[in-house]
């Protein structure tokens, strides 16, 4: 997944800058990013303070790294039956 140019502290400030009142058009153009990206962003971690975004982004990295894990050992788990069934 490709990683953002913008940090959690950094999303959740701007998500907090449009709650204040702020238009979206203008909180997108002083940030450099599309009314898109925000609401995408916003999604992700609206109403989130920075340790709550924090906490999310390891669970999310715990998270690829058990299916990593779970991919290799279903992997060997297949390759070790192959092996058996032609033994047999």
């Amino acid at each position: 997944m490709r990683k953002s140019r913008f940090t959690e502290e950094q999303i959740i400030g701007m998500i907090k800058e449009q709650e204040v009142g702020l238009p979206t058009v203008e909180v997108c153009r002083k940030h450099g990013l599309s009314p898109a990206t925000f609401y995408k962003l916003k999604a992700k971690y609206g109403g989130m303070e920075v340790s709550d975004a924090r906490r999310l982004r390891q669970l999310e990295d715990e998270n690829g790294k058990l299916k990593r894990m779970y991919a290799e050992l279903a992997l060997e788990n297949t390759a070790i039956k192959d092996v058996l069934s032609r033994k047999l």
